[in-house]
């Protein structure tokens, strides 16, 4: 009888055990993020201050379309291209204020292997790490392995090359000014420069690194893109194989935003851009003819000469800021802070540079003429080039409102170098053929879509009508409203969502959902595991996925460098996918903050285990309680001799 009763308590601990995890599941649904896209959602935004001069801490994004006049005729002037050769049209990644410089994606190998270049018109070599180096940093992509391409080929030792100790294989190595170097050996092979441009791929050569130094070794970049004058530089071996005119252009993005495009081959100029002679005899620098600069309207006291030492005025969009002659600067530096009445001097974001910093100018770009002061360029023909003040500032990391001098002294070098700086939100025209380089004035972010619009070749054919557009063409974020940004570091990341429309049928996409999810997390570079689906519907002919990523494991939120790779990957669409998944179009990302969670919920599992130990030892220790009691009454009971028990048999005492 006892037996019977200790077993009624078992069903009664099950029930319990069940309560408990039904608490387990609502404590896991509670702590998990929810997915909504509710109006409290935060975006992304700028951040306030550029931060150390060689660190990206945010992605770059694509501006709204400008509805201006001007920015209607831009787009009419870039209409027409030289028809003469087709051109090979890329986009540029990153920040130069951020970065220290530009990139942009080159492709080299059978199958391609995709590597991040900086653009550098002071090269003439283009270069990637290999993968025999043994001195090579940790960079965005992996090593270039010529083992892997089928058709790769080493350059032969000649009369026209440096060749190796075994006289086997030509070399190459550069130094450079800021103490880095790269050596290596040179191969030759198909370079590709991606889906957007109508040039195909053709064969170059360019350096395989053994060994960098310096500021090669430590940046996130995996090499250099040389666009300089010489026989390895890319756009001479195009010109040489008669694929492209011989001219290229450059658009670096303005101040917060970055991004750009670069255009191999010629053309169109637009009529309100600028020239001025460049002499390829001067030195093997892309020179212009600096003679005069205005402040304020007003013409520094110089010489022209004072622009015409050793290589005269140097364009290298591998300089991140710009750098005058002794003379030049201090007149510059002395003109300016003349009329900069309103604001005050305040110390640099870094005690190891001297710079000249500002504060009160508030933090909108558009309002900086207000309170600086435009700059113009006077060259040898007497066309002028202007200045707005983000083509001279940069802003203070750490002082809101903040902006320091981006033209320095060059020590006592007598070049006068402008870097990339001076050319923000400019088209850059280098027209070799011609000797020249010319400047027009736009927003270099629209730029990219304004040549996809007007160049671009005709789309591949789509059964639907919604996916046959240039933003379904060209995989870019394109935003229904402008994009709004915040920096990581002021909040934690708890959950990244956006959306994807392909042109590939909604039955067809379905069964292979789990294979484009892997596909996406292996191009974010996180586990498969944070990928999840929210919505999979079907759009016209095409589909259309809203995304999610999580964080990783038990993680309450994305680490500020994972998110920062995400959103990078995402705005500037570096999700590249097989071409079974057809042409897509990013947008809508956003993202939110983890959800405000009391002790117990941060603690859950902890909370638990502890509530489920404690029912267990609770209920174990009733459970012998009741056997002992029960054992306990069977021994002291009192029972007549001749008592008998129903359906039991007496036994003799």
């Amino acid at each position: 009888m006892a037996r019977s009763r200790f077993a009624t308590i078992i069903p009664t601990i099950l029930i319990l055990f069940v309560i408990v995890l039904n608490s387990f599941g609502v404590v896991l649904l509670s702590s998990a993020p929810v997915v909504s896209d509710d109006p409290d959602s935060v975006v992304i935004r700028p951040p306030h201050g550029e931060g150390n001069r060689h660190t990206m801490f945010l992605p770059l994004f694509l501006s709204p379309p400008n509805s201006s006049r001007v920015e209607r005729n831009s787009r009419r002037h870039l209409q027409k291209f030289d028809s003469r050769s087709p051109n090979a049209r890329m986009e540029l990644h990153d920040d130069l204020l951020l970065n220290g410089y530009y990139t942009t994606r080159l492709w080299i190998g059978t199958p391609p292997q995709k590597f991040a270049l900086i653009v550098d018109t002071g090269s003439t070599v283009t270069y990637v790490p290999c993968s025999t180096c043994e001195q090579c940093g940790r960079h965005q992509d992996p090593k270039f392995q010529p083992e892997l391409s089928s058709t790769y080929q080493p350059v032969k030792c000649n009369i026209n090359c440096a060749c190796d100790n075994d006289r086997e294989q030509c070399v190459y190595e550069r130094q450079y000014a800021e103490m880095s170097s790269s050596s290596g050996v040179l191969g030759e092979d198909i370079i590709s420069f991606g889906n957007q441009s109508e040039l195909t791929p053709q064969r170059a050569v360019f350096g395989c690194e053994n060994v960098e130094t310096g500021d090669l070794y430590s940046q996130h970049a995996d090499g250099i893109m040389g666009l300089g004058r010489g026989d390895l530089s890319v756009v001479d071996q195009l010109v040489d194989r008669g694929v492209i005119s011989d001219s290229f252009s450059l658009c670096y993005g303005g101040m917060d935003v970055g991004g750009g495009t670069m255009v191999l081959g010629g053309i169109s100029p637009p009529a309100e851009m600028v020239f001025t002679r460049s002499n390829p005899v001067r030195s093997p620098y892309y020179n212009i003819e600096l003679n005069e600069i205005h402040v304020a309207g007003k013409k520094l006291p110089l010489n022209p000469t004072v622009f015409d030492g050793k290589h005269g005025t140097v364009l290298d969009s591998g300089t991140t800021y710009a750098y005058l002659p002794e003379t030049a600067f201090l007149a510059f530096r002395d003109a300016v802070m003349k009329e900069l009445k309103s604001l005050k001097r305040i110390h640099g974001p870094d005690p190891n540079y001297n710079d000249i910093c500002f504060s009160g100018a508030g933090s909108e770009v558009s309002q900086l003429l207000k309170a600086f002061p435009a700059v113009d360029m006077i060259f040898d023909n007497g066309q002028k080039l202007s200045l707005s003040p983000e083509n001279y500032l940069f802003r203070h990391s750490k002082v809101h409102g903040a902006y320091c001098l981006g033209i320095f002294q060059n020590g006592k070098d007598p070049t006068t170098l402008l870097g990339g700086i001076i050319v923000r939100n400019t088209l850059v025209s280098y027209d070799r053929e011609h000797e020249k380089v010319g400047f027009w004035k736009t927003n270099c972010s629209d730029l990219w879509e304004k040549l996809n619009i007007s160049g671009a070749p005709p789309p591949a054919p789509s059964a639907s009508n919604e996916t046959n557009s240039t933003a379904d063409m060209h995989p870019t974020l394109a935003p229904s409203e402008p994009s709004q940004y915040v920096h990581p570091g002021e909040t934690k990341v708890g959950l990244i969502t956006f959306s994807m429309s392909l042109n590939v049928k909604y039955l067809d996409l379905k069964p292979h959902i789990t294979e484009l999810a892997q596909f996406i997390a292996q191009e974010l570079d996180v586990d498969a595991t944070q990928v999840h689906v929210l919505n999979f519907t079907s759009k016209g002919n095409g589909s259309l996925i809203r995304w999610a990523i999580f964080p990783a494991g038990s993680d309450d939120y994305i680490s500020n460098a994972t998110a920062k790779g995400i959103i990078e990957q995402i705005e500037e669409s570096r999700v590249h996918l097989p071409d079974t998944f057809g042409s897509y179009r990013l947008f809508e990302l956003k993202i939110k903050p983890p959800p405000k969670r009391v002790w117990w919920h941060k603690h859950y599992l902890i909370v638990v285990v502890a509530v489920i130990v404690t029912l267990i030892i609770g209920l174990s220790a009733a459970g012998a309680w009741f056997i002992w009691r029960r054992r306990e009454q069977s021994l002291v009971s009192y029972k007549p001799v001749d008592s008998v028990v129903p359906e039991q048999e007496l036994q003799p005492l």
